[in-house]
C-alpha cells in the first residue's frame, strides 16, 4: 500500500543560482508531473516546506527555492550529487491542453513566475499550438529577476514584457507594475482568450480585474494559490479557506471560484 506521507530521497542533479537567496535545484524524479503542482521538500530534524515545480525535464524536476527558513537554509548547504527528501507531486497544476489553439496571456509576479514557468516554456517550444501568447512578468529590481536566461529565449517566440518596480539607468527592463501593461494588450478574440495570473494576493486581484476590464471572460482566467500550501494532503488545515482545502482542490483555480479564495 502506497504511503502518501512517506518522503523519498532525490539526488540534486544541478544547482542554478538566480539571486543570493533563490536557487533552482534540478532534482532526479521519474513520474508524471504538471506545471503548477508542488512537492514537499524535507530535511530530517528540520521539517519540510512546500515548493512549486518550476521546470519539468526528462527524468528531472526543477524546484526553485528561496532561502527564508530552517528547512530552506539547510537545503542551501547541499551540493550537486547530494540528496534531500521530497514527497509529491501534489495539487492539480495547469493543464496546457486548456490553452491550446487560443490566445494566452500569463501574468506573474516575483516567485509566482516559478509555477507558470512550465506553461510558458511549453508554449515557447510549441508556439504553433497557440493563437498568440504574451507573458508579463514583474520583479522588484533587476537583481531579483528569476530565469533571466529563459526570458531571452522566450522573447524569440512570444511577446514578453519584463518589468521591475525600480531600475537603474543601465537596466534593460521596463519599469512599472504588471497591471500597467494589461490595457496595452492586443487580443484578437476576447471570447476565447485565456489568462493565467500568479503572484502575491493584491497583484492577482488587481491583475485579474484589469483583464476583466479589458474584456476577458472571468471563466477564462486562472490563478494559483500556491502560497497557501502546507501538508499537501488536506490534513493540517493550513490551506483551508471556508470549506475549500486549497491543496486538494487546487492550488490552480478558475477565477470564478478562485476570486473568493484570495486574501
Amino acid at each position: 500500500m502506497e504511503n502518501n506521507y512517506l518522503p523519498f530521497a532525490s539526488e540534486i542533479i544541478e544547482i542554478i543560482k538566480h539571486t543570493d537567496i533563490e536557487y533552482t535545484f534540478r532534482m532526479k524524479y521519474e513520474g508524471e508531473v504538471k506545471p503548477g503542482q508542488f512537492f514537499e521538500v524535507s530535511i530530517p530534524k528540520y521539517g519540510e516546506a512546500p515548493i512549486s515545480v518550476s521546470g519539468i525535464g526528462d527524468g528531472t524536476v526543477d524546484l526553485t527555492i528561496r532561502k527564508v527558513g530552517k528547512v530552506t537554509n539547510e537545503v542551501f548547504e547541499l551540493y550537486e550529487g547530494q540528496h534531500f527528501f521530497i514527497r509529491g507531486p501534489y495539487g492539480n497544476g495547469f493543464d496546457v491542453n486548456l490553452y491550446k489553439g487560443k490566445e494566452l496571456v500569463v501574468v506573474a509576479g516575483g516567485t509566482g513566475v516559478s509555477p507558470v514557468r512550465g506553461v510558458v516554456d511549453y508554449f515557447s517550444k510549441n508556439i504553433d499550438q497557440t493563437n498568440g501568447m504574451t507573458f508579463i512578468a514583474g520583479f522588484k529590481t533587476p537583481n531579483d529577476i528569476l530565469f533571466l536566461e529563459d526570458f531571452g529565449s522566450w522573447k524569440k517566440n512570444m511577446n514578453v514584457i519584463l518589468t521591475v518596480d525600480c531600475a537603474d539607468d543601465n537596466s534593460a527592463c521596463q519599469v512599472g507594475l504588471v497591471t500597467q501593461y494589461i490595457p496595452k494588450l492586443e487580443i484578437k478574440d476576447l471570447e476565447t482568450a485565456n489568462a493565467i495570473v500568479v503572484g502575491p494576493p493584491a497583484m492577482m486581484r488587481f491583475s485579474a480585474q484589469g483583464l476583466i476590464d479589458y474584456g476577458f471572460k472571468e471563466e477564462n482566467i486562472w490563478i494559483s494559490q500556491e502560497r497557501k500550501m502546507c501538508c499537501g494532503l488536506g490534513k493540517c488545515g493550513h490551506c483551508k479557506i471556508g470549506d475549500v482545502y486549497v491543496c486538494l482542490e487546487g492550488p490552480v483555480f478558475n477565477y470564478t471560484k478562485g476570486k473568493t479564495l484570495i486574501d
